[in-house]
C-alpha cells in the first residue's frame, strides 16, 4: 500500500516553454490526467462528489452495508447485477487495482481492498486519490483535467454549480457527456446533486437557489486539444524518441521544460504568416524560421510553416528540418576553408569568365554572376560580400571540395553525405542543407569557432515535480580557429563591401552601432530563397519558397523574399539581447610558405561557343571574321603559386 500515496496511475506528460509556465502540449495515451494536490481541489467539488457518490463517506470504514443491501435488492429484482452500492473507497480500489467486470469474485476483492485502504489512508487522502483518478469522459481523468476540458479552467477555480456537474460524470461519463445528446439529463442530475448538498447541510438555501438559477450547459466550452508551436513540439518529441529512456513518455507524467521563448515564437509565427501573404506575389506560398541562442545552442523559436494546419501547403511539414538547396548561403564555408589554408580576406581574386571543365553532364562548367557582369580584380572580402559566383567557384577549387565539406560538417551541417554528386556547384548551393543546421553552423562563426549543438530541452521533472534531468550549458567544442571565424564575421557584416550588388539600404544593412552578419541565398530556377544571419547572441535562418519545390517567379531572390522576414524578426529579437559586437580580427600579411595570388600580364581569350581558352592567334583570326562573335577578351589573369622562401 505504500505506493498508493504516489498516485500509481498513468499521468499525462506536458511540454512547457522555457519559463515552465506556458503549456505547449499535453501528451497522453487513453488517460489525460494531471494530478494535483489537496489544496488545488475545491471543497465544493469534494462535497458535491460525496453527495453524488457516497453520502456516508465520512462515517463508514470503507464499505456501506445499507447501500450494499439496497443494491442487492435491486439486482435480485432485475435478475442481473445493475448496482453495486460501491463507496468512494471501493471505487478507488477498483480504479487502481481491478477491472470493471461485474462479477462476484471482483466484488469480494474490491471489499477487502477498500477495508485495507481505509486503514492505511485518511479520508482526505482517499478523496484526493479518487478525484485525481476517476474518468470524467472525453479522455479527461481526474478533476483537474475534467475542469480544463469542460470549463476551460483549473479545478481550484470551479464554482459550486460547476462542481456539481463534474460530480455527476464519473457514474456515467459517456452517457452523460457534456458533449453528447443527453444534456437535459445531465442538468437534472446536476440539480439533484445540488439538492442533496443542501439536504446534507453542505450548502445554504441561498447557495442552492443561486446555483439552480444557472443554466450550467452554457458554461461548457468546446472540446479542443490545444497545441502551441506545433512544429517545435513535435521536433522535441522526435528527439526524445531517440532516447529509449522515454519509451513510456505518454504515461510517465513528466514536465518537459523546453528552450522555447514563447515571445520570440509568437513574433516569428506572426512574421511568417504575414510575410508569406506578401510573398504570394513572388509565387512563394510558404516560409519557415528557426532562431538559436548562439552561446548555448538553445532553440528559441521554430516556425516550420506559415500554418501547421494548412494542408494545401503541407503545413505539417517542418521546413526548418527539411533539406533544401541553400544557393549562395553556402559560400561562407568555402571561404572559411580557404582562410584555413592561408588565404586572407585581402587576398586578390579575379572575377572573369572561366571554364572549369566538364560538369556532370559533360558540358563545360562556365558559371555566371547574379548580375550577369564580371568585376575584375577583387579581394576575397569583396567577392564574398557581393556574393559573386565565379570567384566563389574559384575559391572552392582552391579550398577543395572534400575539405570544404569536412569543414561544413564540422560546423554542424548534417546532410552532405554524397560528395561525388556535388562538384564545384557545391558552393552555389548544389547540395541540400537544413535551415536548423545553417543557423547552428553560422552560430559557430559568431562564437569565434566554438560549436554548441542545438538543443530543445532545459530540464525534465518527474511526476513528483522533482528535477531528474537537467541539460547543463557546456563550454562547447572548438571546431574552427577564432581568427577564421572573425574573418567571416567581418566580411558578412561589412555593408560597404556588399553595397555594389545589394545596395546600401538592403534588409541586410544595419546602423553603425549594430553589428549583424548575414548571407542570402537563391537557388537555380528560384526554387529556394534564404537569409541566414547572426549576432554574438542570436542566429536566425529564414527559408521561403514552395514545399512542393515548384519554382517562384523570376527575380525571387533571397534578398527580396526571405531577407525582409528575417530582418523583421531580428529587429524585434535583438531588443532582448545585448549588443556586444563581434571580436575584431587583425589584418595579416600572408606569411611564407602560403598560397598567394599575384597578377600576371597575360591576356586570356575565351571562345563563347566552346567556353574554352583559345590562343591569341586564333582570337585574332576570329575577330577578322565579322560573322563570328565568339570572342571574350578578358582582363589580366590571376595565377596561384606556392611561394617558397
Amino acid at each position: 500500500m505504500q505506493e498508493i500515496r504516489n498516485f500509481p496511475f498513468p499521468q499525462s506528460t506536458r511540454l512547457f516553454d522555457r519559463t515552465g509556465e506556458v503549456e505547449l502540449y499535453r501528451l497522453f495515451d487513453e488517460e489525460n490526467r494531471i494530478v494535483v494536490s489537496h489544496d488545488a481541489i475545491p471543497d465544493t467539488l469534494r462535497l458535491a462528489t460525496v453527495a453524488s457518490e457516497d453520502a456516508h463517506f465520512y462515517t463508514h470504514q470503507g464499505i456501506d452495508i445499507l447501500a450494499m443491501l439496497r443494491a442487492l435488492i435491486i439486482d435480485l429484482q432485475s435478475g442481473e447485477i445493475k448496482q453495486g452500492g460501491s463507496t468512494i473507497t471501493q471505487q478507488l480500489a477498483r480504479t487502481l487495482y481491478l477491472t470493471r467486470d461485474r462479477t462476484l469474485q471482483r466484488k469480494i476483492r474490491e471489499l477487502f481492498l477498500a477495508l485495507k485502504i481505509e486503514k492505511y489512508l485518511s479520508k482526505d487522502e482517499i478523496l484526493d486519490l479518487y478525484l485525481n483518478a476517476v474518468p470524467y469522459g472525453s479522455n479527461a481523468y481526474g478533476a483537474e483535467t475534467a475542469s480544463e476540458t469542460f470549463f476551460g479552467k483549473n479545478a481550484k477555480s470551479l464554482t459550486l454549480e460547476e462542481s456539481a456537474l463534474l460530480a455527476v460524470l464519473p457514474n456515467a461519463p459517456t452517457l452523460l457527456s457534456p458533449y453528447g445528446n443527453n444534456r437535459e439529463d445531465l442538468q437534472k442530475k446536476q440539480q439533484t446533486v445540488l439538492q442533496k448538498m443542501y439536504e446534507f447541510g453542505f450548502i445554504t438555501q441561498k447557495e442552492l437557489t443561486d446555483a439552480l438559477a444557472v443554466d450550467i450547459t452554457t458554461r461548457i466550452v468546446p472540446l479542443k486539444r490545444s497545441i502551441s508551436a506545433p512544429h517545435f513540439v513535435f521536433y522535441v518529441l522526435s528527439e526524445l524518441q531517440k532516447n529509449n529512456a522515454f519509451k513510456n513518455i505518454k504515461t510517465d507524467g513528466l514536465s518537459l521544460i523546453t528552450t522555447l521563448d514563447m515571445n520570440l515564437q509568437q513574433i516569428g509565427e506572426n512574421i511568417i504568416a504575414d510575410g508569406t501573404k506578401k510573398n504570394l506575389s513572388y509565387g512563394a506560398t510558404n516560409a519557415g524560421l528557426v532562431a538559436i541562442h548562439a552561446p548555448t545552442g538553445e532553440i528559441l523559436a521554430m516556425v516550420g510553416s506559415r500554418n501547421y494546419f494548412d494542408t494545401t501547403i503541407d503545413g505539417k511539414v517542418n521546413i526548418t528540418t527539411q533539406a533544401r538547396q541553400p544557393g549562395s548561403a553556402f559560400k561562407p564555408f568555402a571561404y572559411a576553408k580557404a582562410f584555413e589554408k592561408g588565404f586572407q580576406p585581402e587576398s586578390i581574386i579575379i572575377d572573369q569568365p572561366i571554364n572549369f571543365g566538364p560538369d556532370g553532364s559533360g558540358r563545360p562548367y562556365i558559371p555566371n554572376n547574379y548580375d550577369g557582369k564580371f568585376h575584375g580584380i577583387l579581394t576575397m572580402r569583396q567577392a564574398l560580400a557581393m556574393s559573386l559566383n565565379v570567384p566563389a567557384v574559384q575559391t572552392l577549387r582552391l579550398a577543395g571540395i572534400k575539405d570544404t565539406i569536412e569543414l561544413a560538417t564540422r560546423l554542424g551541417i548534417t546532410t552532405l553525405n554524397d560528395p561525388l554528386r556535388y562538384g564545384l556547384a557545391l558552393v552555389l548551393g548544389g547540395a541540400e542543407v537544413k535551415p536548423i543546421d545553417m543557423a547552428s553552423a553560422f552560430s559557430v562563426f559568431s562564437q569565434d569557432g566554438i560549436r554548441h549543438i542545438p538543443r530543445s530541452i532545459l530540464k525534465i521533472k518527474n511526476r513528483n515535480n522533482e528535477e531528474y534531468v537537467s541539460v547543463q550549458n557546456t563550454e562547447g567544442t572548438r571546431v574552427l580557429e577564432a581568427d577564421i571565424a572573425q574573418k567571416i564575421n567581418s566580411i558578412l557584416s561589412d555593408n560597404n563591401a556588399r553595397t555594389p550588388i545589394f545596395g546600401s539600404h538592403s534588409p541586410l544593412a544595419f546602423p553603425p552601432n549594430i553589428q549583424v552578419a548575414a548571407k542570402t541565398g537563391t537557388t537555380q530556377n528560384f526554387r529556394d530563397a534564404w537569409t541566414v544571419g547572426y549576432t554574438p547572441s542570436l542566429a536566425v535562418a529564414v527559408w521561403a519558397g514552395n514545399n512542393n519545390n515548384y519554382p517562384m517567379k523570376s527575380g525571387s531572390d533571397g534578398v527580396f523574399v526571405a531577407a525582409p522576414l528575417w530582418r523583421q524578426f531580428i529587429d524585434k529579437a535583438l531588443l532582448s539581447f545585448p549588443q556586444t559586437g563581434f571580436t575584431a580580427y587583425t589584418q595579416e600579411v600572408t606569411p611564407p610558405n602560403k598560397n598567394t595570388f599575384f597578377v600576371t600580364n597575360k591576356i586570356v581569350y575565351f571562345d563563347k561557343k566552346t567556353g574554352r581558352e583559345i590562343s591569341e592567334e586564333k582570337a585574332k583570326k576570329l575577330k577578322k571574321d565579322r560573322r563570328e562573335k565568339r570572342i571574350i577578351n578578358v582582363i589580366p589573369e590571376i595565377t596561384t603559386t606556392n611561394r617558397i622562401e
